[in-house]
């Protein structure tokens, strides 16, 4: 992704004080909740189906997010294998005092496709 995401974003949330660290910054564990969700989200969608994520390959925390701040989470499908899908993941915020719009983290998530026994399924072709 280059520059802001220009479709709808997977999650988007209000940081609230009850998910603060002690200096009052947003907890790096519940950004990194909503990218899961929002990774999960957009392969249950192209998978048709269960998914489970397997691996965080990479992370990256920007800036820090603030209470008021709102998270939008987007997640684009990069690489599709024979069960996996694997998402470029990033979080927006737009500033709660200024409106700012500011990329605070991203990642790169990897979900597998499940059948109803939790076993790796082949991912459906588009």
């Amino acid at each position: 992704m280059r520059g802001k995401p220009t479709q709808e974003p997977a999650v988007r949330t209000l940081a609230m004080p009850a998910d603060t660290n002690p200096s009052g910054d947003i907890f790096g564990g519940w950004l990194l909740a909503q990218m899961d969700i929002a990774a999960g989200t957009v392969a249950y969608q192209r998978a048709r189906g269960r998914v489970a994520t397997v691996a965080v390959d990479a992370m990256s925390f920007h800036k820090p997010v603030y209470v008021g701040d709102v998270v939008s989470t987007y997640a684009e499908v990069v690489r599709i294998g024979r069960s996996s899908i694997t998402l470029q993941v990033e979080v927006w915020v737009s500033r709660g005092r200024t409106g700012d719009e500011i990329k605070v983290t991203e990642g790169r998530f990897t979900c597998v496709a499940l059948d109803e026994r939790g076993r790796p399924r082949p991912v459906p072709p588009e």
